[in-house]
């Protein structure tokens, strides 16, 4: 694989990745076939911004985990209206390490 195109997906999406993670993802990236290249253009990832927006705005609800696809926990914080706040609050903190993580999975997923 070309070393500047994993250069440059890194500098675009390095944000969006655990940072711990950061160079056990360049060395898999590295190791890609250029089939594999193309499709991972097309990956959707989380951005942990957006994810904080909604935590905050629709957290109580659910939504921040409707949006990263935990739905059993989105059910559970509407239920519990969201921990009675106090899970709310808490989200505020983790929740963008949370969306982080789940981007590593959908890369790691793809890479097989």
């Amino acid at each position: 694989m070309n070393a500047e195109k994993v250069d440059m997906f890194m500098m675009r999406n390095a944000d969006k990745f655990p940072q711990m993670e950061l160079p056990h993802l360049r060395q898999r990236l590295l190791a890609l076939d250029e089939s594999q290249w193309s499709g991972l253009c097309d990956l959707q990832f989380k951005d942990p911004k957006i994810v904080l927006l909604i935590s905050l705005f629709f957290g109580s609800i659910g939504a921040d985990r409707f949006y990263l696809g935990q739905y059993e926990l989105g059910i559970l914080k509407i239920i519990t209206a969201g921990g009675i706040f106090l899970w709310t609050i808490i989200d505020w903190f983790l929740i963008q390490d949370a969306a982080r993580e789940k981007n590593a999975d959908i890369l790691y997923n793809y890479m097989g």
